[in-house]
This record gives structure tokens, C-alpha cells and sequence, in this order.
């Protein structure tokens, strides 16, 4: 309980934690994204506990066991508040080294506000966003509401199919929007995304599928991200060969969530950032 209101989370906890990864999943989907169904070899809060880090995957406020008071949150604080507190209600006790924030898709925003604001934070992790759409899906994501999801919005983000076990096809990982993403959705990209980004001070790692279709990650585009991260001292780029939006159920999961775990070991050490660096990884 958060202020009086439920908040449920995924925990894969150690004795001893070096660190405490916390992820942060997208929209119309759950914590169990980061613990893709029957597939524990691609689950990131399986592969961090192994590699010696408490894993927290929260169900962003107004998902999961707060999904009935999803009206409460329509103010970014109070989102920020809510994860946090969750996160401090769920652990009670070591952080090693601090906070590393994953956050995927619309759940950047809410991982990145929370690198911003909270103390304790070693760096962060995000991926599926961007600063601009690709004309596909700019038609589409304009079109969709909470309630309604316009023909082809799947395939924007499942496609190519053959980078996804089948069974992660089926709309297991789906869950109910938040009314507020309306809102977030519309303003990300041209006023958020720039603002917060402005204000981490930790170490980013920004990781791109070579088959993202939602956004646009040409060179110009990627290098426009990098950018926004001035306070950061040092911006890592991850692009992942074979994969597409949804990196942490793909078939190349496992991959990418040893990119993340790398990261969080680099950011945990100390390990000096160069000022807006552009490294790729793969």
C-alpha cells in the first residue's frame, strides 16, 4: 500500500544485493513483460537475480493492483511518488550498490522521471522510444485511444513475427491502458522527452532494435536522443541486431538483457562516462 492505494510488482530478490534493478514496462501490457511467460531463459528478473541483483518489474501506477485507481495519476509526481514508494514498501532492506532504472516503451517516461527525481539512482536504461515517429505510426498512434486500438497498431509493434516465440503472440502479455498515457502519449516526444532527459545525471544506455517500426532510428534520429541527455555524464547506444520493439520478450531477449545487466555493472563500478558518448555495442 502507497498512500493508501495498492501498487503490485514482479520480485526476483537475492541475499545481498549488488544492486537493485527496477523495470519499468510499457503500455497495454504488465510487470510480466519483464518475465516472459514459459521462457525463463529470456526473463530479465531471472537473469539479474542470477547475476547477483535484486529485480523489481512494477506494475506502472494504474496497471496491476492499481488499476482501479488509475484516475489518481495523472499528475507525473504523484506517478513518480507511487513507483517509488512501491519500490521502497517491496524491498526493506540492502540496495548494494543503489537503483538501476530499466524502462521500455511508454514505461521511459516513468523511468526516466524516476532517474531524474530520486536519490540513490546509478543509471538507466531505455529503449522503444524515441523523438520521432515513422510515418506508420504516427497515422496510427494518433488514432488510437485507451479503449480503442486502430487495425495494424499490433503489427507496429509484433512485427517482424518470426523475432518472437509464438507463444508470446497471443495477447498473453496484454493489459488495459491507463487513461493518463493519452496524455503522456501526445506530449512525449515534442515536450517531455526532451525536459526530463535534461535533468538525469546518471550514466544512459540507449538501446535501439534494428527492427523497431514505431520509431525512426536512422543516424540523425538516434544522434538527436543522444543529445537530449546534457546533465548525463555519458550516453551508451545499444542497437540489437535481430530484434524488434518489444526487446525484452524477443527471441534475442537473452542478448539484450546481458547488454543491460553489462551496463548496470559498468554504472554500479563507477566506471567514468564520456561526456554524450556514442558507442555501438552491436
Amino acid at each position: 500500500m502507497v498512500d493508501g492505494i495498492p501498487m503490485s510488482a514482479l520480485v526476483a530478490a537475492v541475499a545481498q544485493p549488488r544492486a537493485v534493478i527496477v523495470a519499468v514496462h510499457g503500455g497495454a501490457t504488465s510487470a510480466a513483460y519483464f518475465d516472459c511467460p514459459a521462457r525463463p531463459e529470456l526473463s530479465l528478473l531471472r537473469a539479474g537475480a542470477a547475476a547477483g541483483f535484486t529485480t523489481i518489474a512494477v506494475d506502472r501506477p494504474g496497471y496491476g493492483a492499481s488499476a482501479v485507481y488509475a484516475g489518481e495519476f495523472a499528475d507525473a509526481e504523484r506517478r513518480v511518488a507511487a513507483a517509488f514508494g512501491a519500490v521502497d514498501k517491496m524491498l526493506g532492506g540492502d540496495r548494494g550498490a543503489g537503483v538501476f532504472l530499466v524502462g521500455h516503451s511508454a514505461g521511459c517516461e516513468l523511468a526516466l522521471r524516476m532517474a531524474a527525481a530520486g536519490d540513490g539512482v546509478v543509471g538507466v536504461e531505455v529503449a522503444g522510444t524515441g523523438l520521432r515517429y515513422t510515418d506508420s505510426a504516427r497515422e496510427l498512434i494518433g488514432a488510437a485511444t485507451v479503449t480503442s486500438r486502430p487495425a495494424g497498431l499490433r503489427d507496429l509493434l509484433w512485427e517482424p513475427t518470426d523475432l518472437y516465440p509464438a507463444d508470446v503472440l497471443t495477447g498473453a502479455l496484454s493489459a488495459p491502458g491507463a487513461a493518463y498515457e493519452a496524455e503522456v502519449t501526445a506530449n512525449w516526444a515534442r515536450r517531455d522527452f526532451p525536459s526530463v532527459a535534461a535533468q538525469v545525471r546518471v550514466p544512459v544506455q540507449f538501446s535501439v532494435a534494428d527492427h523497431e517500426k514505431v520509431w525512426q532510428t536512422g543516424p540523425d534520429a538516434v544522434a538527436a536522443v543522444v543529445a537530449l541527455f546534457t546533465a548525463a555524464p555519458g550516453v551508451r547506444v545499444n542497437t540489437m541486431a535481430d530484434s524488434g520493439h518489444n526487446l525484452s520478450v524477443g527471441l534475442s531477449a537473452g542478448a539484450y538483457h546481458r547488454e543491460v545487466l553489462s551496463f548496470a555493472e559498468e554504472c554500479i563500478a563507477g566506471a567514468p562516462g564520456r561526456k554524450r558518448e556514442h558507442v555501438e555495442v552491436h
